[in-house]
């Protein structure tokens, strides 16, 4: 049985069929992203896995993302003819949405390292090292910036788009499964830990979830945002493998004991907390949390 998220508006174009949408959506991926990113390799910003290396590849990392949110947007606009309320760009409040979803993804992400920190998996190097360097602090700033526009384009494409495209020709079942198996494997290197892989899975569930219950995804945007932001500036450990190269934030902490426990190379993401937490997480968000009213469908957004 077929359900709508987000806004009841009849598309004037052509949707996709369900088990096509992630495919295509893999595709406008793939063309988007790509000059970008061997314009990085070019420039001598990558690291031997490919990943952007330090603080400026980072920033120069997000031409790419526009890139691929562009591209994703044509498809909204001229493909598929929906506006963006369809695609979880609506409801009031938004801004405090974004800000309120920031705060628990900056939450989140703390307390998987207290629990990693708890348990023996990291030990104490320095604290609030980046403070001691203004230079450092700008950067970390930029960053939060930086990972605005990624965590934001991601969300739009992948629990905006892909998602409610999905539900569209099929089921919000359907829709969690093949949006968070398109999602896992964009995010897959052969050099990629299983544990990494299902965090990257369940990461997905959960935002799903939350955009599901809220109806729309300002809230996802800013709690993705704040997950990786937090994670690759707080603390001079990755954030899904990849290394910011700056002081950290917070406390500079160094991976000790097993990679389960801390994640090794691709930082606390990789670690069991990251899973359990992300689980217990999704489960409450779909079990029992009351759905919100949802409010009256702008079609403006």
């Amino acid at each position: 049985m077929t359900q709508i998220i987000f806004s009841d508006e009849t598309p004037k174009g052509w949707i996709a069929p369900s088990i096509a949408a992630p495919f295509i959506c893999i595709f406008l991926f793939a063309i988007s992203m790509t000059p970008g990113d061997l314009g990085l390799e070019y420039l001598g910003l990558t690291d031997a896995k490919g990943s952007p290396r330090g603080p400026l590849g980072f920033c120069l990392l997000l031409a790419s993302f526009t890139a691929m949110g562009l591209t994703a947007l044509g498809w909204v606009r001229w493909v598929e003819k929906r506006s963006l309320a369809s695609v979880g760009l609506r409801g009031e409040r938004r801004l405090k949405k974004f800000l309120m979803g920031l705060a628990v993804g900056i939450a989140m992400m703390g307390a998987i390292v207290t629990a990693i920190a708890l348990s023996g998996g990291y030990r104490v190097a320095d604290l609030t090292p980046a403070f001691a360097s203004p230079v450092a602090l700008g950067w970390i700033a930029l960053l939060l910036a930086g990972f605005t526009v990624q965590a934001s384009i991601e969300e739009f494409v992948f629990r905006g788009w892909l998602f409610s495209t999905i539900t569209r020709r099929w089921n919000t079942t359907a829709a969690f499964i093949l949006t968070s198996a398109a999602f896992s494997f964009l995010h897959f290197s052969p050099r990629t830990p299983l544990l990494m892989l299902v965090t990257t899975f369940v990461f997905s569930i959960f935002a799903c979830a939350w955009a599901h219950r809220s109806n729309s995804i300002w809230g996802v945007m800013g709690w993705h945002t704040g997950w990786n932001w937090f994670g690759g500036t707080g603390f001079d450990v990755p954030i899904t493998g990849l290394e910011s190269d700056l002081p950290a934030l917070v406390v500079k902490l160094v991976p000790v004991g097993p990679a389960y426990l801390n994640g090794a190379g691709e930082g606390p993401e990789g670690s069991v907390f990251a899973v359990a937490l992300l689980t217990v997480a999704s489960l409450i968000v779909l079990l029992f949390a009351r759905p919100r009213e949802r409010d009256a469908i702008d079609p403006q957004g």
